[in-house]
């Protein structure tokens, strides 16, 4: 039982150290979540993603990317050119000035445009693969045939957890954004980031 509950808290450990953290995909589900658009959608979309990565990487699919520099290649690419197209559309944001957000109102956008969004932003990062596949793949693979599972387990729980978190803080965020000049701000982050990101992969 203590070895279990050792690979479930390494797991739970090493997922929340790579999830908190500034990134294209928190930065989105943060502004859905403040603008109360779609978030049970966005969220539970980057919750299955991560589970379905992390599944995949104590399964041994890293190996597979590992030996296949090109598949990352090409989606380090396309996941710069998506990253520079969502900065520049906050950029413009943020210098038009966002929308007040109001209660009960969506502003973000279709179901289907957070959905693509949401799947691209986690989807085309080549981090995901290399940091949740690759990586958490490893670290699970200490754990022996077993404990690797309770592992996953574990960063599977710090997964859903941050984004349940992510949203409840959001809402506790939206009584701010009720300035316009607090959006200019928000959107003014969430730019640098995607830019900064896009300039990273490429890099």
């Amino acid at each position: 039982m203590g070895t279990v509950i050792l690979s479930a808290f390494s797991g739970l450990a090493s997922g929340l150290s790579l999830i908190v953290a500034i990134g294209a995909q928190n930065a989105f589900v943060l502004r859905q979540g403040i603008l109360r658009s779609h978030v049970l959608l966005v969220v539970a979309v980057c919750a299955v993603s991560d589970l379905v990565l992390i599944l995949l990487g104590v399964a041994g699919i890293g190996v597979l990317i590992e030996r296949a520099p090109a598949v990352l290649d090409v989606v380090r690419w396309a996941g710069a050119a998506f990253l520079l197209a969502y900065g520049g559309l906050a950029a413009m944001r943020a210098v038009r000035g966002g929308l007040v957000s109001q209660p009960g109102v969506r502003q973000g956008g279709t179901w289907l445009a957070a959905l693509g969004t949401c799947l691209s932003l986690t989807w085309l990062n080549p981090h995901v693969y290399l940091d949740t596949v690759l990586l958490l793949g490893s670290l699970a693979g200490t754990h022996g045939p077993e404990g690797r599972w309770w592992f996953a387990a574990g960063a599977g729980l710090g997964s859903v957890s941050w984004f349940a978190a992510l949203r409840a803080g959001a809402r506790y965020l939206a009584p701010l954004f009720q300035r316009r000049n607090a959006w200019r701000v928000l959107d003014a982050g969430i730019a640098l980031v995607m830019v900064t990101l896009a300039v990273l992969l490429v890099t």
